[in-house]
C-alpha cells in the first residue's frame, strides 16, 4: 500500500468515523422536528451522552496507554469504551424521555443504546466493523425520514467506507457485511415499533 493513499485512506476513516456520523444525524432529525435553536440543543444533549462523552473516554484510555490504537483493534479493548458508550446512550434517552425531547432523536437514542448493546456483545468474540454498522443504519434512517433519494446519494459514501476498512485491513469482507447487516437489522426492528 502507498503511504499517501494509506493516509488518504485514515484520515477519510476518521472524518466518518461513528460518533461523526451519529452526531450529524442527531443534528438532522431534530432540525426535521424543531426550530433551529432548539433542534440544535437537542442534538447536542443527544452527542454529547452519546458521542463526545464516550469519545473523551477512549481519548483518556489512549492517553493513559489502556488502548493501543483509536480504532480498538484488539476485542479486549473494546469492553469499556462500549459499557460507557452504553450508559451514554441510555443516559440520553431518559433525558429526551424526561424532558419530551422530539421523536426522531428519541427514536435514534433508542436505536443508539440497541446497537451498541449488540455491538458490545458481539465483539466479546468478534471484531465486528462498526463504521458499516453506523453507514448502513445512517443511510436507511436517512431514507426512511428524508425520502429514499437521500439514501441514493448516501449509498457511494456508505460503499466507499466499507472499501476503505477493507483497504485499511481493518477489518475483513464478512465483519463489515456483518456490520451492514446489523445496522440495517437494528433499524428495521425500531421500525416495526412505530420508529423513523
Amino acid at each position: 500500500m502507498r503511504t499517501g493513499s494509506v493516509r488518504a485512506a485514515r484520515i477519510f476513516s476518521n472524518v466518518v468515523s461513528p460518533p461523526v456520523m451519529f452526531s450529524l444525524i442527531g443534528l438532522a432529525l431534530a432540525w426535521k422536528e424543531l426550530s433551529f435553536w432548539e433542534g440544535l440543543l437537542w442534538a447536542f444533549i443527544y452527542a454529547f451522552w452519546v458521542t463526545m462523552v464516550p469519545s473523551l473516554f477512549v481519548a483518556f484510555l489512549l492517553k493513559t496507554g489502556r488502548l493501543s490504537d483509536l480504532h480498538m483493534s484488539s476485542i479486549r479493548e473494546r469492553r469499556l469504551p462500549y459499557l460507557t458508550s452504553v450508559l451514554g446512550s441510555l443516559i440520553a434517552l431518559a433525558v429526551i424521555q424526561v424532558f419530551d425531547g422530539p421523536e426522531l432523536l428519541r427514536c435514534l437514542a433508542i436505536f443508539s443504546t440497541l446497537v451498541l448493546a449488540f455491538l458490545a456483545i458481539i465483539s466479546n468474540f468478534w471484531l465486528i466493523s462498526i463504521h458499516a454498522t453506523s453507514i448502513a443504519a445512517v443511510t436507511v434512517i436517512c431514507g426512511l425520514v428524508f425520502g429514499w433519494w437521500t439514501l441514493l446519494l448516501l449509498l457511494p459514501i456508505a460503499v466507499t467506507i466499507c472499501w476503505v476498512r477493507l483497504y485499511l485491513r481493518r477489518h475483513n469482507v464478512q465483519q463489515v457485511v456483518a456490520g451492514l447487516a446489523l445496522g440495517v437489522a437494528t433499524v428495521w426492528l425500531l421500525v416495526q415499533i412505530g420508529c423513523f
